[in-house]
């Protein structure tokens, strides 16, 4: 314990600041004295915006795991490496002849890794296909998936969030239920019957084939309580859901992740197909290339990677943080994969960045992964230089607002810091594992200063530590230059975020 106090790696540590800025050192050293922090580990870096000069910092250079703000050095590489007007397109390609109404051959479905597509988007593809005079296709359906490596998960992904909605499989042909645009994910709905006794309704969106309900989940009386619960089995596509629910109980509503979300957009084209009188008669392919010299018959494009970015960041979307490191690796490497995808992303980071990537680890895109280490002090480096950029605005805007109760807005942020002079003003990226907090961003000081900040928590053992970061962002907000003091800011809020995963991911509660 000597040697960890003796290197700076406690809360006990002390901090350095510019000379004339001893009321901040004091606030902040105050705040990250609470009792919570015992035993844990802080890296805390404040900068001037403008001149990228250090006004506090508390173990800068300590390496910790940094939950979601690993999204941060993702989606900057990305608006980089892509350009803000990237797009992915997603084809409808045929070989062999067309006899009449008949296509003698295969019919193709390929995905290049658009993040947002929807059953529509397929819908509207199918009815295109109808729209050249095709009513039947004597071979298979195949579902093209290439450009992306066959690896779903990444890096040390907890095994036991297989099926959950934030950790989805990364394919380059997925598909959404809904405009949150969570990828590889299937809506479950579950309301009571009419009486007790009666079966639960249950709702699954989009409906498929693909995917399969088990329903054993019963409506009770009013006043008892629920257990209901949604899980799919592991290594299949069997959402079972049981327990009970309560008569006049609101819809509860889950989302789940899919086993394999190739197969799944492909059977939901299937169906679209079907809707609009076209018959495929062989079976469905999965992660074959389309053939060269294939004739194109529709194609639906994505939105691009600027408006991608709101829900990516501000619901921190993990599906979308891994597209764009695939992204990027087939960009830059011709390889849809992880590894080439960090490698486009360090590149960025240290020839155009400035940021010293031999003093970090990044293991994916979206910070699930509990390998990635980065000081705040990195942090700080990478918000100095995003701010040089021609896409600064639009990443600036992407990143939460505190207290702005538009979840496209406020996102991650938009329940906290309400009432004090960081609402409103504090652009940052939140990040939350167990054990694991962080908030890294932009706020503007009482005295019109910008200001930048990193804060990264890391092995505490108290639910939550987010009004700590809470405390840091308002002091900062609240700072003049010079001042003798600053008060340590008092906070409320109707209830804490979540000690272990971003409020966004906890669907349909808000943050």
């Amino acid at each position: 314990m000597a040697a960890l106090l003796a290197t700076g790696l406690s809360y006990s540590a002390p901090a350095t600041s510019a000379p004339d800025d001893d009321a901040l050192t004091q606030a902040l050293d105050n705040i990250l004295a609470d009792s919570r922090l015992n035993g844990g580990l802080a890296s805390v870096t404040v900068a001037d915006a403008a001149s990228g000069e250090t006004l506090y910092e508390r173990a800068p250079d300590v390496r910790l795991m940094p939950a979601s703000n690993t999204k941060l050095p993702t989606s900057a590489a990305a608006m980089a490496v892509l350009g803000p007007d990237y797009t992915w397109d997603t084809d409808v390609l045929a070989t062999g002849k067309r006899s009449g109404g008949t296509l003698e051959g295969d019919l193709y479905l390929r995905g290049t890794g658009d993040p947002t597509l929807l059953a529509e988007d397929l819908d509207a593809l199918a009815q295109k296909v109808a729209a050249e005079g095709i009513t039947r296709v004597s071979g298979r359906l195949v579902a093209d998936d290439t450009r992306f490596d066959a690896v779903r998960l990444g890096d040390s992904w907890a095994a036991d969030d297989e099926s959950a909605y934030y950790e989805p499989q990364i394919s380059a042909l997925t598909l959404n239920a809904d405009t949150d645009y969570d990828n590889g994910n299937v809506v479950i709905e579950t309301s009571p019957g009419k009486q007790a006794g009666d079966a639960a309704a249950v709702k699954m969106t989009p409906a498929n084939r693909y995917v399969k309900v088990v329903n054993r989940a019963k409506t009770v009386g009013k006043d008892e309580p629920s257990t209901l619960g949604v899980e799919r089995n592991h290594g299949t596509n069997t959402i079972v859901v049981s327990g009970n629910i309560p008569q006049k109980a609101d819809t509860d509503k889950q989302w789940i992740a899919v086993w394999e979300p190739t197969g799944y957009a492909a059977s939901v084209f299937r169906d679209k197909l079907a809707a609009h009188g076209i018959k495929v008669a062989g079976g469905t392919r999965l992660g074959e290339a389309v053939p060269d010299g294939a004739d194109k018959l529709a194609t639906h494009g994505s939105m691009s990677l600027a408006r991608v970015l709101t829900p990516f960041m501000k619901l921190s979307n993990n599906g979308h943080a891994e597209v764009l490191a695939k992204t990027m690796g087939y960009e830059a490497e011709k390889s849809g994969s992880w590894g080439a995808g960090l490698k486009a992303i360090g590149g960025w980071l240290k020839g155009d960045a400035g940021v010293d990537t031999g003093t970090l680890r990044q293991a994916d895109g979206s910070g699930l992964s509990r390998k990635n280490n980065v000081p705040s002090g990195q942090f700080a480096k990478l918000l100095h230089h995003a701010q040089q950029e021609p896409w600064f605005k639009e990443w600036y805007d992407a990143l939460p607002v505190a207290c702005n109760s538009d979840r496209m807005v406020g996102g991650t942020l938009r329940s906290r810091m309400c009432g004090t002079p960081a609402a409103g003003n504090v652009h940052a990226k939140t990040g939350s594992l167990t054990g694991a907090s962080a908030l890294s961003g932009y706020v503007t000081a009482a005295d019109g200063k910008k200001l930048i900040f990193s804060v990264v928590l890391n092995n505490y053992l108290a639910s939550s530590v987010k009004d700590i970061e809470d405390k840091i962002a308002v002091v900062l907000a609240s700072y003049r230059e010079g001042a003798e003091t600053i008060k340590e800011p008092s906070l409320t809020r109707k209830a804490a975020p979540p000690a272990d995963l971003e409020c966004a991911w906890q669907k349909p509660r808000s943050c």
